[in-house]
């Protein structure tokens, strides 16, 4: 991760060295790797959210994030996600 801004927000650089503000929406584990839960930062409330997962990954001692190309994984740690933001808007 190049650059943490706070708790909700994260800029990531590309392979191309272009960068991309992102808003982390969730976290979560699964299978003993890290998920976020992400979209572009800035968008209007009107704008459809198109939620992305990355994997925190670890290189060199670095920590970095990857986008989850398994399918079955991918829908693994959306459900998870999903049944996180449904416990927390039944506990409001």
């Amino acid at each position: 991760m190049s650059e943490l801004y706070g708790d909700d927000f994260i800029t990531i650089t590309d392979e191309d060295g272009k960068e991309y503000e992102l808003e982390v929406l969730a976290t979560t584990e699964y299978n003993g790797a890290t998920y976020l839960g992400v979209c572009p930062a800035g968008l209007d409330e009107e704008e459809e959210i198109e939620v992305s997962i990355l994997k925190v990954t670890e290189e060199d001692g670095e920590e970095l994030l990857e986008a989850v190309t398994d399918e079955e994984e991918l829908q693994a740690v959306y459900d998870l996600l999903l049944n996180e933001e449904e416990d927390e808007d039944e506990e409001d």
